[in-house]
């Protein structure tokens, strides 16, 4: 199960996962890898909530794996 994590720390994993971005676009951001994107969550005082994080991965087609393996 993926713990909170900072917006900067998602886009840093996101990166090393081989993701491109993030690109302005509308009201979020968004990053993208082939033909998928993932819509990143404005700045927050807090972290990202681990319920918002494995939404997220599951929108990517991210394995919680994978996700971990990059900690």
């Amino acid at each position: 199960m993926p713990r909170p994590v900072s917006r900067r720390e998602m886009i840093r994993r996101l990166r090393a996962l081989g993701w491109q971005g993030p690109f302005p676009a509308g009201k979020h951001p968004l990053m993208q890898k082939g033909d998928r994107t993932v819509h990143i969550p404005n700045p927050h005082r807090g972290d990202l909530d681990w319920s918002l994080t494995i939404r997220l991965l599951r929108q990517g087609g991210i394995s919680v794996a994978d996700w971990e393996s990059v900690a």
